[in-house]
């Protein structure tokens, strides 16, 4: 048996892990998450009790319980970077006995769904919807950086992507991966099922032109007209792919849902989305 050395799972001196800063006992099954962390007050504002309530960098965790169910809210911050962080330490405090510092016996499965905002990019994507990201294509690279990671990814998928738009060699493989499919009828049921991207960043790497050019001006006219059997790319943001394909990799249940807050094709924004996060935090309480 492996004993994981400490510089490759750092645990504090009260028994925490390093970036989450929360302790095995205090992580619940099911794991609602969310990149900023005011958002954890709100979903703890529905709780009927709270047994915790940690803060460390970006990193905010509330674990309680919601109509009998215990539920663990946690934000982790913008961009695959922080997934990367989040799922490992959430990996080890489900699996990981931290005072052998050897995987348990016995796998722990999580369930995780992350709430977030999103960018449409498709008609039937308008302002103010919610798309379940059924299948993610991750810019990011992280899940290049791991063994099996063409057992759980669609080739065939990646390979039409790539040729159709075009892709630059400069940038990180792209990688294609499915949530979880059974929590996605359970949570996403009467939801817009779509082909989400989660980009390495916000601005010129979802083509957003401010005072940089891009290097691929066309590259989101060409992501727009793609078509893959009967799928379309239905949005934008950041975090998506890695969670879903992480997740797979580690054998937890795992989906990105978002509410639309953009549309790139008309142009539109809308900055005050505070209800519509609000209602889309309650039905995911309500079906997790």
């Amino acid at each position: 048996m492996r004993k994981i050395p400490d510089s490759e799972l750092i645990i504090n001196s009260d028994g925490s892990v390093f970036h989450l800063h929360i302790k095995p006992e205090q992580l619940a099954d099911k794991i609602i998450m969310m990149g900023d962390p005011g958002r954890v007050n709100l979903t703890a504002s529905f709780f009927d009790s709270i047994e915790c309530d940690i803060q460390s960098r970006e990193f905010h965790t509330i674990t309680g319980t919601y109509k009998g169910k215990r539920i663990t809210a946690l934000s982790h911050g913008i961009g695959a970077d922080n997934i990367d962080i989040v799922i490992t330490e959430l990996d080890a405090l489900a699996n990981v006995d931290f005072g052998t510092r050897e995987v348990k016996k016995d796998f722990r499965q999580l369930t995780m769904v992350r709430v977030g905002t999103s960018g449409g990019l498709q008609p039937h994507c308008p302002i103010g919807s919610y798309v379940v990201a059924a299948k993610s294509i991750g810019f990011d690279g992280v899940l290049n950086y791991y063994e099996g990671r063409n057992n759980i990814c669609l080739l065939d998928f990646e390979e039409a992507f790539k040729k159709h738009v075009g892709w630059n060699p400069q940038h990180c493989s792209p990688y294609v991966v499915k949530a979880d499919e059974q929590l996605v009828a359970q949570i996403g049921h009467d939801m817009i099922k779509g082909a989400t991207i989660s980009a390495i960043g916000f601005y010129g790497p979802q083509g957003r032109h401010v005072r940089l050019s891009l290097a691929n001006p066309d590259l989101n006219s060409r992501i727009e007209s793609f078509r893959f059997e009967e799928d379309t790319i239905t949005n934008y943001e950041m975090e998506s792919a890695p969670l879903a394909g992480m997740g797979r990799l580690m054998g937890h249940r795992a989906m990105t849902v978002c509410t639309i807050i953009a549309n790139r094709l008309a142009g539109e924004s809308n900055a005050n989305y505070k209800g519509s996060i609000e209602d889309l935090i309650v039905k995911v309480l309500d079906r997790i």
